[in-house]
């Protein structure tokens, strides 16, 4: 099986970057490499809202991305604490 290529939004790498706990910011870094073998991991859910959004839980962060398996390519859209990523602005 091929691997995923796996996108990382600008503003979805400065906020892994602003997490103040080192590891935090590891095992984050380690399920997004995760993604690329694995592009649904056992934990994962769909997001409701949006058609090919999931969401894929670390401690009290969410990493928010989207599965394109056509180009077999993962985009990590938000990389936010539990409390704050699905608010809109």
């Amino acid at each position: 099986m091929e691997n995923y290529k796996v996108t990382i939004k600008p503003s979805a790498a400065k906020e892994l970057e602003s997490i103040d706990r080192k590891k935090d910011r590891q095992r984050i870094a380690e399920h997004i490499l995760e993604l690329a073998v694995n592009p649904r991991p056992h934990g994962s859910e769909k997001m409701t809202a949006m058609d090919k959004h999931f969401k894929l839980r670390q401690g009290d962060y969410r990493i928010v991305y989207e599965i394109d398996d056509a180009a077999r390519t993962i985009f990590v859209k938000k990389i936010r604490n539990r409390r704050e990523v699905y608010r809109t602005k």
